[in-house]
């Protein structure tokens, strides 16, 4: 069951708040309150419920870095098994090839799965024909690895490479990736530029996006970017802002998210605050998260709110614009291990 983690307040007309973790203010010292003028980009919309997650299959988003076998577990469990047909693309890495022998395969194949196929180009229109995707048409899962994730966008953006990985989803299954596999799994794509994994808001802005209105960072607090989003939410105030620590994932289904792993997972929302001021806050593993509300939940004896997060407005009713640019509407149809390449 759950329950509140410390006092969190919301400031919002939701008939219930959405809450944090007091205790992990203290520790970490991640609690300021960030001022400043907020960027308009564009008219504020409303998100509707259950339009932020898939309508169907499953997601796994780690936030790089991936040890930890119960959430390579997860995944497997969530394709069907060791014998289910999984495609692992490991384009972000940014290799001319790779092979049936590529190291990608390596955490999958050392939990049990034993249906492995890897698909990979750089070439756009290769990515736009059926016998580059024939692959993917049987497959159960697909798992996109650690790199950069401008990279993923370039090669199948558009291409009948998307719309294939989009109808594993429509058929039941699951999506998962690490680091820069997080990432694109956005509408908005963060740290997308081709020069520097620093710039939030670069040249690459369009996700894949099997989360709506939703921006992914990641390796979250091993390089200390729990600050970073900021930025983003201030130019889009009613985007909600994911980031994930290392070896830590969120697994969704619907508009329903679950923290697994070793780290934390930040909230970054414009209509939300820490009761004293701080714009962002924490989840644990085992916590709960309502896509659409954007409530948090801790287990206890029973599911309740997480303490200390108070709203400002109901979503989609902030004081500025959403992310609406490509992607925005889910558009068409790595192995994340410890030397994953910056993101």
């Amino acid at each position: 069951m759950y329950a509140p983690a410390a006092s969190v307040r919301h400031r919002s007309a939701h008939s219930s708040p959405v809450w944090v973790m007091g205790s992990l203010a203290v520790c970490l010292g991640l609690w300021v309150c960030v001022g400043g003028a907020l960027m308009a980009a564009a008219l504020a919309r409303p998100v509707a419920a259950q339009e932020v997650g898939p309508p169907s299959g499953s997601l796994v988003i780690v936030g790089g870095a991936l040890s930890d076998p119960a959430i390579v577990e997860r995944f497997i469990e969530l394709a069907g098994g060791p014998d289910a047909p999984i495609v692992v693309v490991p384009t972000a890495g940014g290799a001319e090839d790779y092979d049936q022998f590529c190291s990608c395969l390596t955490l999958l194949r050392r939990n049990g799965a034993d249906n492995l196929t890897v698909l990979h180009t750089r070439d756009p229109g290769e990515a736009d024909t059926e016998v580059f995707v024939r692959p993917l048409r049987r497959a159960r899962a697909v798992w996109f690895t650690g790199g950069r994730q401008w990279r993923i966008a370039d090669s199948y953006l558009g291409t009948l490479t998307e719309e294939a990985f989009r109808q594993v989803l429509e058929r039941g299954g699951v999506i998962g990736g690490s680091s820069a596999g997080a990432s694109i799994q956005g509408s908005l794509l963060v740290r997308g530029d081709t020069e520097s994994n620093t710039v939030m808001l670069g040249d690459h802005l369009e996700g894949f996006g099997y989360l709506r209105n939703v921006g992914i960072d990641q390796h979250l607090l091993r390089r200390n970017r729990q600050f970073d989003m900021l930025e983003v939410i201030a130019a889009y105030p009613d985007l909600l802002g994911i980031g994930l620590d290392e070896n830590t994932a969120l697994v969704v289904q619907g508009d329903q998210a679950e923290v697994m792993g070793q780290g934390y997972v930040a909230i970054y929302d414009g209509n939300a605050t820490i009761d004293s001021g701080g714009d962002f806050y924490l989840l644990a593993p085992g916590d709960r998260f309502d896509l659409a509300t954007r409530e948090g939940s801790r287990p206890t004896t029973s599911f309740e709110p997480i303490g200390r997060v108070e709203r400002r407005g109901a979503v989609g009713e902030g004081p500025g614009s959403v992310y609406d640019g490509p992607g925005a509407e889910g558009g068409t149809p790595d192995e994340g291990g410890p030397s994953d390449p910056p993101s």
